[in-house]
């Protein structure tokens, strides 16, 4: 079994390397040696979140400090292109359960959308709350996978910012079920970000798919299946990794 991932703050890693002695701290201390009981001598992995991480061997280990001595250190750089998820709000955590399917196939960043038709509504005093939890759960999904990089929550983005961003990415992408268009048939950039979007349980509204192809985008269909708000973006990405990460 592959040894449990803790995560460090960014930078962390950076002056480390064979025999360096990295202390973790805090919630993942207590996690590390009151839930997972590590031990004096148990292989771990720290990482950094932002593409280090380390194989290290346990020196010490209490609740509120667990002291690990490096034994190999690896960097990972950023994906290139890089895929970016636009996840409409949806109802019953179907949101939440694609942004941490979509951590777990390696996604770089993911964007909260506020569609027209998105039953859930972040209201003012609930945004800050919303992001946290995404980013919570992003951190949470990158160390079961044992991934090597969190991906970035943006801010709550409206259609508007949607379409700007689908108009500077190298390839906008809108899943969409009546597309003719399949997405193993679309050719992938070379470089750049290739920006997803998938709409509410409701689908995206005829005006947002409007300001999307004038973005740029292309409307494109996984299947002949209508998959959930939950589902159809990590389906996209295990495709799109498919034609190019996992090769």
């Amino acid at each position: 079994m592959t040894s449990p991932l803790f995560l460090l703050p960014p930078g962390s890693l950076d002056d480390s390397g064979p025999g360096s002695v990295v202390a973790v701290l805090g919630a993942e201390a207590h996690h590390a040696a009151a839930a997972l009981r590590i031990r004096v001598g148990d292989e771990v992995l720290v990482g950094d979140g932002a593409g280090r991480r380390a194989v290290a061997r346990v020196e010490s280990a209490d609740p509120k400090r667990v002291d690990v001595r490096v034994e190999t250190i690896v960097w990972q750089p950023a994906a290139d292109p890089s895929f970016v998820l636009v996840q409409a709000l949806a109802k019953n955590d179907r949101d939440e359960q694609a942004v941490e399917a979509a951590t777990e196939l390696g996604v770089d960043a993911v964007v909260p959308w506020q569609a027209a038709r998105s039953v859930v509504q972040w209201r003012a005093d609930r945004v800050a709350r919303g992001i946290r939890s995404w980013e919570a759960l992003a951190r949470a999904a990158t160390k079961q996978s044992r991934g090597f990089r969190v991906p970035l929550v943006h801010p709550l983005a409206r259609t508007a910012q949607v379409a700007e961003l689908l108009a500077g990415a190298a390839l906008g992408l809108v899943l969409h079920e009546e597309a003719s268009t399949p997405l193993t048939r679309v050719e992938l950039p070379p470089t750049g970000s290739v920006v997803v979007v998938v709409g509410p349980e409701g689908g995206i509204a005829p005006e947002e798919l409007e300001a999307f192809a004038t973005a740029g985008a292309q409307q494109v269909r996984l299947g002949t299946q209508v998959l959930r708000a939950s589902s159809a973006g990590p389906a996209a990405l295990a495709v799109l990794n498919a034609r190019s990460r996992w090769g």
